[in-house]
């Protein structure tokens, strides 16, 4: 029996061709089957489907036709954020460019552990994360540039940077946010077994700077200030100029998360939104948000490279010393992952093929699409807006309805398959939530989701 032939090497691409039409095909087949942003039935039917499929997922003799099934019955089964209709969560579409830059990337699997396993894509890197650093900080003298991190995603990004402010006060550190922020941070804090945090109440959906003051003149010892930049509930921006002055005249040390948020940076007619930004030590950006990149794409922008220090690490078979002198570049320090894919490449391409200018203009787009949204809303006779949006993120409800009717009829959505929308709760009333960021949205596709709203609402 022949050994299965490989994705890389002098026949990869050769062996990889009649698979990518595989690929496509089914990703094709699989939509249509589908017929809509989410397939109908709820989990049941689902899972249903899934094991009808694939049967034995570890059978004695292998199916040549495998791939083509499950790539089918994942594309049947998914919820697909191109779908205009598919509108719940911070979840993009990711631009064609990136996902074959990320092909590319699985195809030739190098990680970034050490130099030897990544020559090219270390460098990659190297440039790709200084540019989005500089995006933060703006450009520093040479001497001690801003730097940033590749991360999963705005999760691990957080958790690094409460680590860093833990190191840099020699281990005791106590985290103070609003209620609005995610809630990686208090769960960063109890990962690194921190205090419990100052949780500061946030009536209006943003963080206080009166009520931010009050906390830090109350609570001594090294504190560090988590402002958010995107609030995943309603895509609200903290006062960050505000923050960062009382942050400073108590000494206090901040970090903003911009995962939601960040991609503002790209857009000129945006960015002010972020003004303050580069007051923070440590900044949160996510680009499988507001960046339209495949599934994972974080970073952890740091304004002085020297409080990565904390994470350098030896390992004779990965950074020996003598290598490292000898020029070799010393890679751990870099993540807290070992084995780490190029997830730059896909990041880098899309950098560079769009442009500031083309990234700017799909930022521009999810705006107007939300704004659009929003008018909608306010003129429609039986749906109550939240407020005017801040990013892309628009809340609304069917006036008059309980919660409980609201919860059920995006459910009754869900289990149809017809449209797909958040829910969250504010003002003590649950809201339906619909995150654009599908550049491709008409202005029809907002009015048909508003109308089964409607039409699945009972009067």
């Amino acid at each position: 029996m022949s050994s299965p032939p490989l994705a890389s090497g002098p026949d990869g691409t050769d062996a990889l061709r009649p698979l990518l039409d595989t690929v496509l095909d089914a990703l094709d087949t699989g939509r249509r089957a589908r017929g809509g942003p989410l397939p109908a039935g709820g989990p049941e039917a689902v899972t249903a489907q899934v094991r009808a499929a694939v049967g034995d997922i570890l059978p004695a003799h292998g199916d040549p036709d495998t791939l083509r099934t499950l790539v089918h019955t994942l594309a049947a089964g998914t919820a697909d954020p191109a779908d205009p209709l598919c509108a719940a969560h911070l979840h993009c579409p990711p631009l064609a460019v990136a996902t074959a830059a990320d092909l590319a990337a699985s195809a030739l699997n190098p990680s970034l552990d050490s130099w030897d396993q990544a020559p090219a894509a270390s460098a990659l890197e190297t440039l790709a994360t200084h540019a989005l650093a500089a995006e933060v900080y703006g450009h520093q003298p040479p001497g001690a540039p801003p730097d940033a991190l590749v991360t999963t995603g705005g999760t691990e990004s957080n958790q690094l940077a409460l680590l860093l402010a833990r190191e840099a006060h020699g281990g005791t550190l106590r985290l103070v946010h609003g209620a609005n922020a995610h809630h990686s941070l208090p769960r960063a804090a109890w990962l690194l077994g921190l205090p419990d945090p100052v949780v500061l109440p946030t009536p209006t959906g943003r963080l206080d700077p009166d009520t931010l003051d009050t906390a830090l003149t109350t609570h001594q010892g090294p504190l560090l200030v988590a402002a958010t930049a995107g609030t995943t509930d309603a895509g609200l921006i903290d006062p960050l100029p505000e923050i960062a002055a009382r942050c400073a005249a108590h000494g206090a040390r901040l970090h903003i998360d911009a995962a939601y948020g960040g991609g503002l940076l790209f857009s000129d007619r945006h960015r002010p939104l972020l003004t303050g930004l580069d007051t923070a030590h440590t900044v949160t950006l996510d680009l499988h948000k507001l960046g339209w990149q495949p599934v994972a794409a974080g970073l952890l922008a740091v304004r002085d490279p020297a409080d990565l220090t904390p994470l350098h690490q030896r390992a004779d078979y990965l950074n020996a010393d003598d290598d490292t002198d000898a020029g070799l570049p010393d890679l751990l320090g870099r993540s807290l992952r070992t084995t780490r894919r190029p997830d730059i490449l896909k990041i880098a391409a899309t950098l560079r093929t769009l442009g500031r200018d083309g990234l700017g203009a799909l930022v521009d787009q999810v705006h107007t699409h939300a704004q659009h949204l929003a008018d909608l809303v306010d003129a429609h006779p039986h749906l109550t807006l939240h407020t005017r949006p801040t990013l892309t993120t628009v809340l609304f409800r069917p006036t008059h309805a309980t919660d409980d009717t609201v919860a059920a009829v995006r459910r009754r959505l869900l289990t149809d398959g017809r449209a797909v929308l958040g829910r969250a709760r504010l003002d003590g009333r649950l809201w339906l939530k619909a995150t654009l960021l599908n550049p491709h949205t008409r202005p029809d596709d907002l009015a048909a989701l508003l109308h089964m709203v409607e039409g699945n609402t009972p009067r």
